[in-house]
């Protein structure tokens, strides 16, 4: 979950921050969720401190390690 989503500009925000992050492949965000895809590179740590730097604050993180998924979801 990531808090404090409440407009288009946040999404940017974050589609910004996770462009930084080395090994994403492909990423998916929406009001209080990302989804990532990467390539093992993208660690947990990495996608908390690219989402705080955007100003948003990860709450919980589910990985899907066979496929290298890390849905991030939060409230609206």
């Amino acid at each position: 979950m990531i808090d404090g989503m409440q407009a288009v500009h946040c999404v940017r925000a974050v589609q910004t921050a996770l462009a930084m992050v080395p090994g994403i492949s492909w990423c998916d965000v929406s009001m209080g969720r990302v989804e990532v895809e990467h390539d093992g590179r993208a660690v947990e740590p990495l996608l908390r401190e690219a989402i705080g730097v955007a100003g948003f604050a990860v709450r919980t993180v589910h990985a899907e390690r066979a496929v290298r998924r890390l849905p991030i979801i939060g409230d609206s």
